[in-house]
């Protein structure tokens, strides 16, 4: 089962002014962020369409930062974290990964380097940070190991072949989606899984009120979520390894009944 979490609303006002009160340095980036967010909200009202505005903005700043590291340091790190547990978990040479939301390619570039070549493939919304992502291969001198790179839409995978992937990772994507993004993601990705692969996702959890913080941080019960799962015939099943990991994020498994 998973660990009790804070059950707090990070939205509700009292939440925040005790924040501002504990960290008052950060109160002036925050209505910055706010602003801007406020204003990209106003000229996209499609969620993919303004969290790719603010993939935008925030690569423009750091492609680090707009993965959410605040450090390249951090980045390694985080990146490290992600490539060891699937280690740990069996990950093998011959699998073929899809890597939804890959970004900058924080933990791709190690998928790529020990995935046979071709046998990676990562989408994202953001074309500014999918330049990014081939600036990595570059700089990691990869391009030998033929990753795939693509610019996606919506989730709905329909480009995908059936069947195909072993291993489908998610890291901070339904943390930064609201629950019909979600809802499409899971609608779709059993059809692309290959019998006893598995999927991999991220989410930020709360045991209390559901919410979001600037639509861009989304607060889910894991019932939810696993609930959701199973209403597209998919079995999910919250992984309590992944909470020893430094990382604030809560881990969930998804499989095919079958495979399980």
């Amino acid at each position: 089962m998973p660990k009790p979490a804070r059950p707090k609303n990070r939205s509700s006002l009292a939440h925040q002014v005790h924040y501002a009160l504990r960290h008052p340095g950060r109160i002036g980036p925050h209505l910055r962020r706010a602003a801007r967010d406020a204003w990209l909200g106003l000229r996209h009202h499609d969620h993919v369409a303004y969290y790719r505005a603010v993939m935008a903005s925030d690569s423009a700043r750091s492609p680090e930062h707009a993965v959410g590291s605040a450090s390249q340091a951090r980045w390694l790190a985080l990146g490290q974290m992600q490539f060891d547990y699937l280690l740990e978990h069996g990950l093998k040479p011959q699998d073929r990964m899809l890597e939804i939301g890959c970004g900058n390619l924080r933990a791709g570039w190690h998928f790529i380097d020990y995935l046979e070549p071709g046998h990676y493939y990562g989408i994202d919304i953001s074309p500014d940070i999918l330049i990014e992502a081939q600036r990595t291969l570059a700089r990691r001198g990869l391009q030998d190991r033929l990753p795939h790179l693509a610019l996606v839409g919506d989730l709905k995978l329909e480009f995908l072949p059936t069947g195909w992937f072993t291993v489908v990772h998610a890291h901070s994507v339904f943390s930064h989606s609201p629950l019909e993004v979600i809802d499409e993601c899971l609608s779709h990705v059993g059809r692309v899984l290959a019998p006893g692969g598995f999927f991999d996702f991220t989410f930020d959890r709360t045991e209390g009120e559901e919410h979001q913080v600037l639509r861009e941080d989304f607060y889910y019960r894991t019932a939810t979520l696993v609930s959701l799962a199973e209403r597209h015939g998919l079995t999910a099943r919250f992984m309590d390894d992944w909470e020893q990991r430094p990382h604030g994020q809560s881990k969930i498994r998804v499989t095919h009944p079958a495979a399980v």
